[in-house]
């Protein structure tokens, strides 16, 4: 029988995990990680965070370019990081971009759910929020994209994923949470036909949009990250795009500067995936049978595993 999670123990999480495979990954070297690289996944450095978050919002602007109104063309992008949204409407206004010519369009990830609705655009916490505030009404007006082609998982989550079969999704951006989830992908419960085994890489890219229940590890990050550490105010359901929808984009991007997750979770996603090793418990390792990801790292972010008293 695997490990108890030591966060956790009714959830399935990376603690669960050999403890020789723990191990493998903290040793990682930068120059390690770069040789995981292989084809299907590609480890990429930069040296600043200026050129980071650049490189980021471009991938925008180069998938809004392939778009014509008979050819929808989109991203699904984050809130976390969001350094990149303000970079992303400053050049659609200086490139004199027109979005809504082109027909492009744009996914939300995710957005958080409190008794049993997706929070309104006027929650302080809401990703939509977040996302017209610092990306789309910076746009100048006339260079938009209009309303119905920005999509996010709030009301029919059907009709949501549905629309990745009619505009192209050519790249789905993410962050890595703690508990090492793309969006709000995160690990099962432990429990019922998942009491003794998460379940199998197989059965988890079977999941589309819908209703999740946060880890624990989730909760507390995000409050550490958006809500000034007050736990409670974090909601513990959210709406979150699928594997099923990840696995019809053109490629996974996952952007790490070293403030969301830690040197050790940076390090374990890049050697489960490079290493394809896929496991549930460590949802962003079932990216390794994707056929196209890129891991995006800060080189002054990844820091190191050694243990250093504060």
């Amino acid at each position: 029988m695997r490990a108890k999670s030591v966060v956790a123990p009714e959830w399935w999480d990376f603690t669960t995990l050999d403890r020789e495979l723990l191990n493998d990954a903290a040793d990682l070297t930068e120059k390690d990680m770069l040789q995981l690289s292989r084809p299907g996944f590609q480890v990429v450095f930069y040296d600043t965070l200026e050129e980071f978050y650049l490189a980021e919002a471009l991938e925008y602007i180069e998938a809004w370019k392939q778009s014509t109104p008979d050819n929808p063309v989109g991203v699904c992008g984050p809130i976390g990081p969001t350094e990149q949204l303000s970079l992303v409407a400053r050049l659609v206004n200086s490139l004199e971009l027109n979005l809504g010519k082109k027909g492009a369009c744009f996914w939300g990830m995710d957005e958080w759910v409190l008794d049993g609705q997706t929070v309104p655009e006027s929650h302080p916490m809401s990703f939509k929020k977040a996302d017209m505030e610092l990306c789309f009404n910076r746009m100048e007006p006339a260079l938009r994209m209009p309303e119905e082609n920005m999509l996010f998982p709030t009301g029919d989550l059907s009709a949501f994923s549905a629309s990745f079969d009619s505009m192209r999704c050519a790249v789905m951006q993410g962050g890595q949470g703690d508990v090492k989830h793309w969006a709000f992908n995160d690990p099962v419960k432990r429990e019922g036909a998942y009491a003794n085994e998460p379940p199998s890489p197989a059965e988890y890219r079977k999941l589309g949009t819908r209703l999740v229940d946060l880890h624990p590890m989730t909760i507390m990050q995000n409050a550490r990250t958006s809500g000034g550490g007050r736990i409670s105010e974090v909601p513990t359901q959210a709406t979150t795009v699928g594997p099923v929808e990840t696995w019809k984009t053109d490629k996974v991007s996952i952007w790490q500067a070293g403030m969301h997750d830690n040197p050790f979770g940076m390090r374990l996603t890049t050697f489960m995936i490079g290493r394809q090793i896929p496991d549930s418990a460590v949802p962003m390792s079932l990216l390794a049978d994707h056929p196209n990801v890129q891991f995006n790292f800060y080189r002054g972010g990844i820091g190191s595993c050694e243990v250093e008293m504060h």
